[in-house]
């Protein structure tokens, strides 16, 4: 009773803290950052359980993710279809495709599972390229209208800001209840032992195709957001680069923690802003602080701040502390 108090009073504590925010950062550069940084959140949440908590990696998620942006973009620039309906077709496609596919691709383990993922986010990133009827192919589909209620349409940064953080605040409300269930605590299993928890009872093949699909669809509602933020997509967005700094938001952040994927994806988000005045050294200078985060806190950045933390405390109230 007390941990769920706990994990009820950090949602909370993070709910204010998103809500005050856009009223520090009043520039609107600051807030097209932080819109990005929804966007990435929902989807390193999405990867991390499928990495995090079921151990499967996935090298194909910006495929997931172009999907939901280009399905949803094609429906409502080309077809005029209401742009809600388009998110809720474009995430329920992805999430039965992903439900199909997922059946042979999981069969495999460790690199070969790696290299299937892969192959499939190059297969769809492939047909962006090629499909220009319907995707604009290289140059990109505009036109892409931004989401309304009524008259009301998130058309400005700010407006923007509150329904990204909206979503993310609900993808992380369901992933708290999903990883402290018992689905939760059979995932776990499935990441330490298939074979063990196999014995105990658990469907550990459907349970990891469950696991994708909601994974893919959490990925491609972002993917939605995206191309109704920015009303244009391009396949640039979705390719394997993509994907690998997906995957290192979430080894940055914490692999099997929620809170650790909002700090990894605004960890990734933000650096690269913020070295850009290092110019043409900013490349090195990045790959130099995730080289000295990986080795310094294994764990990412969940575990490491707590870990840095009681150290401080350790070190420093030793020092403090009067001879006996």
């Amino acid at each position: 009773m007390r941990f769920l108090n706990s994990e009820i009073l950090k949602f909370i504590l993070l709910a204010l803290f998103i809500l005050i925010l856009p009223h520090v950062a009043h520039e609107g550069y600051l807030l097209n950052v932080l819109v990005f940084v929804g966007i990435h959140s929902i989807l390193a949440l999405a990867l991390n359980l499928l990495l995090g908590y079921a151990g499967q990696i996935s090298l194909g998620h910006a495929g997931f993710f172009g999907l939901g942006a280009y399905i949803s973009g094609i429906l409502t620039a080309t077809y005029s279809l209401n742009p809600w309906i388009a998110m809720l077709i474009a995430a329920s496609v992805v999430t039965l495709l992903s439900f199909a596919v997922g059946f042979p691709v999981l069969k495999l383990k460790g690199h070969y599972l790696a290299m299937a993922t892969l192959g499939l986010g190059v297969i769809i990133y492939i047909v962006f390229n090629e499909a220009v009827d319907y995707t604009g192919g290289p140059s990109g589909l505009s036109g892409i209208p931004n989401l309304s209620i009524g008259t009301f349409s998130f058309d400005t940064d700010i407006r923007n800001y509150y329904l990204i953080w909206t979503f993310a605040l609900i993808a992380i409300a369901l992933s708290l209840n999903l990883v402290h269930s018992r689905i939760g605590r059979a995932l776990r299993a499935i990441h330490d032992s298939e074979v063990a928890a196999r014995v105990m009872g658990v469907n550990a093949r459907l349970m990891k195709v469950q696991i994708f699909a909601l994974s893919a669809g959490l990925s491609a509602i972002a993917g939605s957001l995206y191309a109704h933020t920015m009303t244009f997509v391009s396949p640039a967005s979705f390719g394997f680069n993509f994907s690998v700094e997906l995957v290192t938001m979430v080894i940055i952040g914490g692999l099997a923690s929620i809170y650790g994927s909002l700090l990894g994806a605004a960890l990734l988000t933000v650096l690269p802003e913020l070295l850009r005045a290092f110019q043409d050294y900013d490349i090195i200078v990045y790959g130099l602080l995730l080289i000295i985060m990986t080795m310094f806190m294994p764990g990412g950045l969940a575990k490491g701040f707590p870990q840095a933390a009681s150290y401080l405390r350790t070190r420093f109230g030793k020092r403090s502390s009067p001879d006996a």
